[in-house]
């Protein structure tokens, strides 16, 4: 099933991309950022993506005006699965400011790569099938907005999935309270609280809190604590602290 969503993912990107560029291409040029993170964990929505161990990651966003688009990839392993190696997100959509709040309307698009059929390729990298009916790729609509006030910054933000991560066809919803503060120079405090709603009721709430460091203009350091509320799940929704240090180009 999932092979067939890997070209319905790159095609809904590729038509928000060809909605929004006409109507600022005109006015400014595009800007590229490029970005590469060591971390002791990848968590995604409180849960370990790497079984709790470390992960590196980068990506690359272009900017136009208002629209953006990107990639961005990471080491993964799951428990149980000992083929999928990699998740590759696909991303696009505008931030237009609306009345004070920076609005950010997309579409995310979460690809998962096992090992390779050298057989196939490059192509037979990105299609092998996923052990046992896996199904993990998916496709998520996004719905955030955020704005000042004084020294710190609140938002919210809402995600939604038609077929969520995993073998049953579930819709999913992710709705996300979040805010940080500069307390003093270089340093930011943030968090966030969430709850993933999944139809076939693996619901759960996960929170963080954690302290990031602007060590140059390039480089920040970030240590933070991730918790949820659904233990019993596995190890991976356990509580953990992770420590970062990303760099930004």
């Amino acid at each position: 099933m999932r092979l067939s969503l890997r070209p319905a993912v790159l095609a809904l990107i590729a038509a928000s991309t060809a909605i929004a560029l006409p109507a600022v291409a005109q006015d400014t040029g595009p800007q590229w950022s490029f970005n590469v993170a060591a971390a002791s964990d990848y968590v995604f929505r409180g849960v370990s993506q790497t079984e709790e161990d470390p992960a590196i990651s980068g990506g690359v966003d272009v900017t136009v005006g208002s629209f953006y688009a990107g990639t961005w990839a990471s080491n993964v392993a799951f428990p149980g699965d000992g083929d999928t190696n990699a998740e590759i997100d696909l991303y696009g959509g505008i931030r237009p400011e609306v009345a004070g709040w920076n609005l950010d309307l997309g579409v995310v698009g979460y690809l998962y790569t096992s090992q390779p059929n050298a057989d196939l390729g490059v192509v037979g990298y990105l299609y092998t099938s996923q052990p046992n009916g896996a199904d993990y790729d998916y496709v998520e609509l996004k719905a955030a907005a955020s704005r000042a006030v004084g020294p710190a910054t609140v938002g919210a933000a809402v995600y939604y999935s038609p077929d969520f991560f995993g073998a049953a066809e579930d819709e999913a919803t992710y709705v996300e309270a979040n805010a940080a503060i500069s307390t003093a120079d270089r340093w930011t405090i943030s968090g966030a609280v969430g709850r993933q709603f999944v139809s076939s009721a693996f619901d759960y709430t996960t929170w963080n809190l954690g302290v990031a460091y602007q060590l140059t203009s390039n480089l920040a350091v970030d240590v933070r604590y991730h918790d949820t509320d659904e233990h019993d799940f596995g190890d991976i929704y356990g509580s953990r602290a992770v420590a970062s240090l990303k760099a930004t180009f």
